[in-house]
C-alpha cells in the first residue's frame, strides 16, 4: 500500500505551518513590500525555504527547480519562481530583520498552539538526555558557531587579513532544545563582547551555562545581581585567593572552595563579591581531564556543577544538526544582509521540522526526518502519513512493479 494521497504537495503542507497573513504583515512593517514588484515577499521566503529543504547549492539551482514547477508553485499562496538576478537582489536589499522576526513569530505561535511542542519533540521522542534531572529550572546553554566565508568577496566579515567569517551566537533552552536568542554578525569581535546581548532577557532563577570564551566579570556580576545562576570554565590565568573550603574532596571532585578574585581589575569588575570554584576530573572522549569550573551558586553539590557544564554539550549537538543537515555551508550571497536571510531561513526550516517531528511522533534522527521530507517535496502525498510509513507504521511505501519493464519478460500480477 502507498501512503494516503493528498491534493497538495509536501512543500505546500510544510509551508502551511506559517500563518497566511504573517509574511505580508511583516513585509509591510519592515518596508520589504515597497521593494517588491513581481517577486513578492512570500515568493522570496518560499524560495529560500525550498533552498534549505532541497539543499540547493546555487542561485541557479533554486531558480531552475522552481521554474520547472511553476504551475504547482502558484498554488502556494500565489508564489512565483524568481530569476537568478531577482533572487540575488532581494537577498541583498530586502531587510533581513523581517526574516528574523518571522522566525520568532512562528515560534511563538507554534508554542501557543502546541503547548508541549519542544519538551519531548526532538527526533527520538525525548528531550536532550544530557540535562541533570534534578534541576527543574530553565537551563540555557550559550555558545557561538563560526560560519566560514570568502574573504575577497566579504569585506564586512573580515577578521583576519586573508580570512572572513560570520558568527552565530546562540542561547539554547536545553529543556525544549529550541533557540531563545540568536545573534548573527561578523566574527571580528570575541565572544565576551556579545555575552550581555545574548543573555539580555534571561529571567531570575534561570541557569546559564557557557564556555570560558564568554567569561566577562562585568557581565557575570550583572547576572548575579539579576538573580541568574551561571556556570562556566575558569580561565588558566585567573588570579584569586581561597577564602574557605566548601566541601571535602570526594570521587572525581579534587577541590570545592570559595574564592575572591585578586586581579588588577577582575575583583572590581565582579563587585568585590566571592564566587565558587570546583576542580574535578571529567571524562572527555574516554579520557580523564582535569577541569576548573566557576559559579555564583554555593548550595548545589559540586558534582551537580560538573554535570551542568557537561550538559552544555547539547548546544554543540544543535550546531552539528543544523550545519551538517541544513544549508549553512554554501552561501548564495556576499552581503551581510544575504547571509542573515539564509541563516534565519535555515532556523525557520529547523523550527518547522521540529514541529513536524512533534506532531507526527517521529522517532528517528533529525537527519533522517530531513531526508525523508526532501525526497518527496513535489509529491502529492500526505506528509504525516509518509513519515509513519518511513517508521514502519500503518501503510508501507513500495515501488510500483507495474512501472518496471524488462525486454522479453511479461509481468503478471495477482
Amino acid at each position: 500500500m502507498n501512503p494516503l494521497r493528498s491534493t497538495i504537495t509536501v512543500l505546500k503542507q510544510f509551508f502551511q505551518f506559517i500563518p497566511r497573513n504573517l509574511i505580508p504583515k511583516l513585509a509591510k512593517k519592515h518596508g520589504v513590500d515597497k521593494k517588491s514588484r513581481t517577486f513578492s515577499p512570500t515568493s522570496h521566503v518560499v524560495s529560500l525555504m525550498y533552498s534549505q529543504l532541497a539543499h540547493s547549492i546555487s542561485l541557479n539551482d533554486i531558480c531552475d527547480a522552481l521554474r520547472n514547477h511553476r504551475g504547482v508553485l502558484t498554488t502556494l499562496r500565489a508564489s512565483t519562481p524568481p530569476s537568478r538576478n531577482g533572487l540575488s537582489h532581494a537577498n541583498k536589499v530586502r531587510n533581513a530583520d523581517m526574516a528574523e522576526e518571522l522566525f520568532w513569530e512562528v515560534k511563538a505561535q507554534l508554542e501557543k498552539k502546541h503547548p508541549r511542542f519542544g519538551y519531548r519533540s526532538r527526533p527520538g521522542g525525548k528531550g536532550y538526555v544530557g540535562i541533570p534531572r534534578r534541576f527543574k529550572r530553565t537551563i540555557n546553554a550559550v555558545d557561538s558557531s563560526t560560519i566560514q566565508l570568502v574573504a575577497n568577496c566579504m569585506d564586512w566579515a573580515k577578521h583576519r587579513r586573508q580570512k572572513a567569517a560570520a558568527k552565530m551566537h546562540l542561547r539554547l533552552d536545553l529543556g525544549t532544545f529550541l533557540p531563545r536568542f540568536i545573534l548573527v554578525k561578523s566574527a571580528r569581535n570575541n565572544d565576551a563582547h556579545e555575552a550581555a546581548a545574548v543573555c539580555i532577557d534571561v529571567a531570575a532563577g534561570e541557569i546559564v551555562v557557557f564556555d570560558k570564551a564568554y567569561v566577562d566579570f562585568v557581565h557575570l556580576h550583572a547576572l548575579t545581581m539579576r538573580g541568574v545562576f551561571w556556570v562556566s570554565r575558569g580561565k588558566e590565568n585567573m588570579q584569586y585567593e581561597v577564602v574557605r573550603d566548601l566541601s571535602e574532596p570526594k570521587g572525581d571532585i579534587i577541590r570545592d572552595v570559595e574564592i575572591r578574585l585578586t586581579g588588577a581589575k577582575t575583583n572590581e569588575n565582579y563587585g568585590g563579591l566571592t564566587l565558587r570554584l570546583v576542580e574535578a576530573w571529567v571524562e572527555v572522549k574516554g579520557k580523564k581531564k582535569r577541569m576548573t569550573f566557576i559559579t555564583n551558586n554555593f548550595t548545589w553539590a559540586a558534582s551537580s556543577i560538573c554535570e551542568l557544564y557537561k550538559a552544555r554539550w547539547g548546544i554543540e549537538v544543535f550546531f552539528k544538526e543544523n550545519k551538517q543537515t541544513l544549508q549553512l555551508a554554501d552561501f548564495m550571497g556576499y552581503s551581510e544582509n544575504a547571509i542573515r536571510w539564509q541563516v534565519w531561513t535555515a532556523m525557520l526550516v529547523y523550527l518547522l521540522l521540529r514541529c513536524i517531528s512533534h506532531l507526527s511522533g517521529w522517532r528517528g534522527t533529525f537527519n533522517r526526518l530531513f531526508t525523508a521530507i526532501r525526497a518527496v517535496l513535489w509529491s502529492t502525498i500526505d506528509m504525516m502519513d509518509m513519515l509513519k510509513c518511513c517508521q514502519g507504521e500503518g501503510a508501507r511505501m513500495r515501488a510500483a512493479p507495474d512501472q518496471s519493464y524488462l525486454p522479453g519478460f511479461e509481468v503478471f500480477f495477482a
